[in-house]
């Protein structure tokens, strides 16, 4: 199986203008940044990851964060001009970076295109006042909408995310909210249930009943009422929060959802390499000073890697797998777990979720239904 088929590169900028209370990224808030320094120790990484991953082809980049659109746009092009000379480069290459809607971030989509970035994913969250307020957003609803506008205008490629399952929302009003939004959709965007987070301050504000989200029954129907809509418009899930027009599916997304090789450039990165035929799954430091002090000493801040596993692979790729509304290939399955699928998966735990209706087999491919992608999780328990 080839593993060229799809290879990313992940960037992340660890650095936001303030802290979502609901967010549980590696980001950090900082007074000064030495936009300079970042520079050099980005292209230092990217070197390094180069050495190790030669010959490939870059089918995605993709800018996360933190707010990468508070990235200076020389370092984005930097980046991306770092990129092109190590690697190939396919010829419909993504190039995604995240932005929030804030008018100081607006004013430099124009640049960030002029950089080589060709989408965008905003950080909308809601367009009502109240909850962008509870969700810590520095935005309003007019600059939400400006924000859409503006990267329709400049971008051939955008999207944007919401955030659902609110305290005290109900679906009549979930369900307006998406129907006024879909009118700035293009062609694809992300909704996202929200989830407490351990170690968010959402999390201890939750735990003294400061706040209450929809139970589970409540959030079921959310979801729902989600995919109701969005299969009406033309746009069904690809993955269980992602929804898109046939063929605007974010490329650099699917790499993960294969499981495809990426690399992770960055504090708190993450990747996964094949190097000399073994996977490697890469974590680099979480601090951004540290890793800044790692990258100058050493050429990139990674900490060891971890050669996985069959069963890590198989686990890893089995996971990711069904969140995608295409399933995972059994021959994915069979050549990342090194066995048969007969050998890799106890068959009365896969018939009884296949008798409960939330998975499906066809002797090819494995694929979460409608109902086994709402309860993942649990179906992913039982059956590993």
């Amino acid at each position: 199986m080839s593993l060229d088929a799809q290879f990313g590169i992940y960037i992340h900028w660890p650095f936001c203008a303030s802290k979502c209370p609901y967010c549980d990224f590696n980001s950090h808030v900082a007074n000064t940044i030495d936009h300079a320094a970042w520079r050099k120790a980005y292209s230092k990484e990217i070197d390094y990851y180069a050495n190790l991953t030669k010959g490939r082809t870059v089918t995605s980049v993709f800018f996360g964060g933190g707010t990468p659109s508070l990235m200076e746009p020389q370092t984005v092009a930097q980046v991306i001009s770092d990129i092109q000379k190590h690697w190939r480069i396919s010829n419909d290459c993504e190039i995604t970076l995240e932005a929030n809607p804030t008018s100081v971030e607006i004013e430099k989509f124009k640049a960030f295109r002029s950089a080589g970035v060709n989408r965008v994913s905003m950080g909308v969250q809601s367009f009502i006042a109240k909850d962008l307020g509870f969700l810590g957003r520095q935005h309003n609803a007019g600059e939400a909408h400006r924000a859409i506008d503006t990267a329709a205008q400049v971008f051939d490629r955008y999207s944007f995310d919401l955030i659902y399952a609110r305290p005290n929302q109900s679906v009549k009003d979930w369900e307006q909210e998406l129907l006024a939004a879909l009118p700035l959709v293009r062609d694809h965007i992300s909704l996202y249930q929200l989830t407490i987070e351990r170690g968010t301050p959402f999390y201890m504000q939750h735990a003294r009943g400061d706040f209450k989200i929809p139970d589970e029954e409540l959030a079921g129907d959310l979801y729902e009422v989600t995919q109701s809509i969005l299969e009406a418009h033309d746009m069904p899930a690809y993955e269980i929060s992602n929804h898109a027009k046939a063929g605007a599916e974010s490329m650099h997304n699917m790499t993960y959802w294969r499981y495809t090789d990426y690399v992770g450039i960055g504090p708190g990165a993450h990747g996964r390499v094949t190097i000399d035929g073994k996977k490697q799954a890469t974590r680099a430091h979480k601090a951004p000073d540290i890793w800044l002090q790692r990258v100058d000493e050493s050429g990139h801040g990674a900490h060891p890697f971890e050669e996985l596993s069959a069963r890590d692979r198989f686990v890893e790729c089995l996971m990711m797998g069904l969140r995608l509304c295409e399933g995972v290939p059994i021959e994915r399955l069979e050549f990342e777990g090194g066995q048969d699928f007969t050998s890799l998966v106890e068959h009365k735990r896969l018939n009884a979720m296949m008798e409960e209706g939330l998975l499906s087999f066809d002797g090819i491919t494995l694929k979460a239904t409608k109902q086994g992608a709402q309860r993942l999780n649990g179906v992913l328990s039982y059956l590993l």
